[in-house]
């Protein structure tokens, strides 16, 4: 049987808030990716198990149509091996979803260190404050 609980106890895996520093934007980004990878990996052991209780809930319909029970009982055990096939496949499209967005999550964070870390490096460095952007636009 399925654990339908959720394992993680937090609603969002990085706070939508206004904090745009660049090391704040590299965590929320990692928070994200590290979740979305856990997702993926929790989408494909749920797809096993739907795939597998699908064959068992076919093997059952066979069995029960072996026995010579009523054959509505073998087709309502067909239909929830339908049912199963039909939400594996839309969970594989879930797992593909969420796997693809973890990849850019990835690419997106390594894009933005390569275009802001150094800058965040300069500008970590020096004891003089720096000017919010747009001060010199003016």
């Amino acid at each position: 049987m399925s654990d339908l609980t959720p394992r993680s106890t937090t609603a969002a895996p990085a706070p939508a808030d206004g904090d745009n520093r660049y090391k704040a934007v590299q965590a929320k980004l990692d928070k994200l990716g590290k979740a979305m990878d856990d997702a993926g990996l929790e989408l494909e052991s749920l797809l096993r198990s739907m795939q597998a209780n699908a064959g068992d809930a076919g093997d059952m319909a066979q069995d029960i149509a072996n026995a010579h029970l009523d054959p509505k009982f073998v087709a309502l055990t067909n239909a929830v091996e339908a049912a199963l096939v039909g939400a594996a496949r839309e969970v594989r499209t879930l797992s593909d979803t969420a796997q693809e967005t973890a990849d850019l999550t990835h690419q997106t964070r390594r894009t933005h260190a390569k275009l802001y870390g150094a800058l965040d490096d300069i500008r970590s460095g020096r004891r003089e404050r720096t000017p919010k952007p747009g001060f010199f636009n003016r």
